[in-house]
């Protein structure tokens, strides 16, 4: 089992996320246990900050230490060995998250996911009590909670028993450095688009060999970082 503990200043955000999709399905199921904790709780001041003006001036706030640092290392213990968890904090300055540092963190049995709000957080949170630090992309958000969120569904999904289909992790896009390729249902034909002959003709290893081309014809053409190899057949 799989345990995250989620720190935010908005916990409620989390609410009908944990019940539904493969995040309800494995934490109904045994394989991951999510608690997610209000950083105000970890405030000593009547007001229960957690943000102050940044030091050097600037626009927006910065969030403080003592409240982040504090309910870092209650959850996760103090930063080097041995510590009970890894923690995450979610950040534009991050590496960008991948299908293989999600599968490092789905091999993880404890997580502490970080959401960071306003200007960003203080660098002595980083130094102190973080172990890595994750970006979803290069794009600007208000918060990590979307980006925890997408954490936590990506690593769900590559939990022993979550899938129905354990194969459905291994088909898709990116578990082989490549993206998936097109996928059809019924009807056979429908408004005169008509699904490949190939995948209606119950031959297997042909079915297998084009889909394995038009992956990485797709590859090539949308995301030719990703593409590695020689070209395959795609007809």
């Amino acid at each position: 089992m799989l345990r995250v503990d989620v720190v935010t200043i908005f916990p409620r955000l989390f609410d009908a996320f944990l019940e539904s999709s493969f995040v309800g399905i494995a934490r109904s199921g045994g394989a991951l246990e999510v608690a997610v904790h209000d950083l105000r709780d970890w405030t000593r001041d009547r007001h229960r900050s957690v943000d102050d003006a940044p030091y050097g001036g600037g626009p927006g706030m910065v969030m403080r230490p003592e409240p982040l640092v504090e309910a870092i290392e209650s959850l996760a213990g103090p930063k080097g060995p041995p510590r009970r968890a890894r923690v995450v904090l979610l950040s534009p300055q991050g590496a960008r998250l991948d299908q293989a540092a999600v599968a490092g963190l789905a091999a993880e049995t404890h997580l502490v996911l970080v959401c960071g709000r306003y200007e960003g957080v203080d660098q002595r949170v980083i130094d102190l009590a973080v172990d890595q630090e994750v970006s979803i992309g290069d794009y600007v958000l208000s918060g990590g909670e979307v980006p925890a969120m997408a954490v936590l569904e990506a690593v769900t999904r590559l939990l022993p028993g979550v899938l129905g289909n354990p194969e459905s992790v291994a088909a898709e896009s990116f578990q082989q450095g490549r993206l998936e390729g097109p996928q059809f249902t019924r009807p056979a034909v429908y408004r005169g688009c008509e699904v490949p002959a190939v995948l209606r003709s119950g031959d297997h290893r042909a079915i297998a060999a084009w889909r394995a081309g038009q992956a990485e014809r797709v590859t090539r053409q949308r995301r030719p970082d990703l593409a590695t190899g020689s070209p395959s057949e795609e007809e």
